[in-house]
């Protein structure tokens, strides 16, 4: 139809087995974590907050989530692509909703953009690990 754009989006399915690939990950390192899911326009669609897991954790997820699928790529890219120019790292950084720190994924199908997970409770570093097993369950879904 002229005039629109149509795009495919994350169904509930699928969210939910991007937690419990998440979860079971998180079980498996020992760290309580925040996963949020969100569809393709940064709305959220599944959510946990495991027992014990940080509050402060729970807009942070939600805010990596959010970014990853805003620019559609990982949150821990944005320090690399924004650390040797002055202006973007000290404006950009002030943005609302933007985390430039690893825990971040868009999840994909076909190569477009279906929604986004974020993670937090941990270092990065276990964040990224934790998101990255919703990643690979949403992708044997999808493909």
């Amino acid at each position: 139809m002229a005039g629109t754009v149509t795009r495919q989006s994350i169904n509930a399915e699928a969210a939910r087995a991007a937690i419990e690939a998440a979860e079971a990950q998180a079980r498996a390192i020992g760290v309580n974590m925040v996963i949020a899911v969100v569809d393709e326009s940064g709305t959220l669609k599944a959510f946990s907050r495991m027992d014990g897991a940080p509050l402060l954790s729970v807009e942070i997820a939600k805010d990596k989530a959010y970014t990853a699928v805003a620019f559609g790529m990982p949150t821990d890219a944005w320090f690399d692509f924004i650390k040797e120019d002055p202006p973007l790292l000290h404006g950009i950084t002030k943005t609302p909703r933007l985390i430039v720190f690893g825990g971040g994924y868009p999840l994909k199908a076909g190569g477009q953009v279906i929604g986004g997970i974020g993670v937090s409770g941990g270092h990065y570093s276990h964040d990224m690990q934790v998101a990255q097993a919703g990643v690979a369950a949403v992708e044997a879904l999808v493909s």
